[in-house]
């Protein structure tokens, strides 16, 4: 863990979500991020890790992913080194993404889901999904790297209707309007 003006090191994002209920097609959610450049944080992603892909210098890695929500507890876990992360980048935007491929689902759909973004045992954020019911994707942590280099939290609970994963990736990290 960092010092504490140090910025972020070591930071984790965990998702939950219940099972389909029995005889209804599986619920697959998956966390996904979008890492910027620092000359223009708010255009196209450089890279995008979800959970075929890792980021191409290992700073970003999916640990841990589900496809149904069966486990204990937080079933997906990200992982993002910022205290490794190349100088080249200026912001990563992390969110969940829920699958369309059995039929639309919002995150309304979801029992018992919810996020958490971890510095070691430091809760920077939680959400349970309750202020984003009709959206079918969101954006739930904006990290930015500042002037001194240090990288910094942000909160960014947003919510999109995408329709699908590879959409989502496009357009998590515009600026809203």
């Amino acid at each position: 863990m960092t010092g504490a003006g140090d910025g972020l090191g070591k930071v984790e994002m965990k998702l939950r979500w219940d099972p389909s209920p029995y005889g209804e097609p599986p619920r697959h959610l998956d966390i996904i991020s979008a890492t910027y450049s620092a000359e223009d944080p708010h255009g196209p992603p450089v890279y995008v890790v979800h959970y075929e892909s890792r980021s191409p210098d290992g700073t970003i890695n999916m640990r841990r992913h589900s496809e149904t929500g069966m486990g204990f507890g937080f079933v997906e876990d990200m992982v993002f080194e910022f205290d490794r992360l190349s100088s080249r980048y200026g912001r990563v935007v992390a969110g969940v993404a829920i699958h369309q491929n059995t039929g639309p689902r919002t995150f309304g759909e979801i029992h018992n889901g919810g996020v958490v973004v971890l510095e070691g045992y430091r809760q920077l954020m939680a959400d349970d999904f309750s202020g984003i019911g009709e959206a079918t994707a969101a954006t739930f942590a904006e990290f930015v790297r500042d002037s001194s280099g240090a990288w910094r939290f942000r909160e960014m609970i947003r919510g999109f209707d995408s329709g699908d994963p590879a959409h989502f990736a496009a357009e998590m990290g515009r600026l809203p309007g």
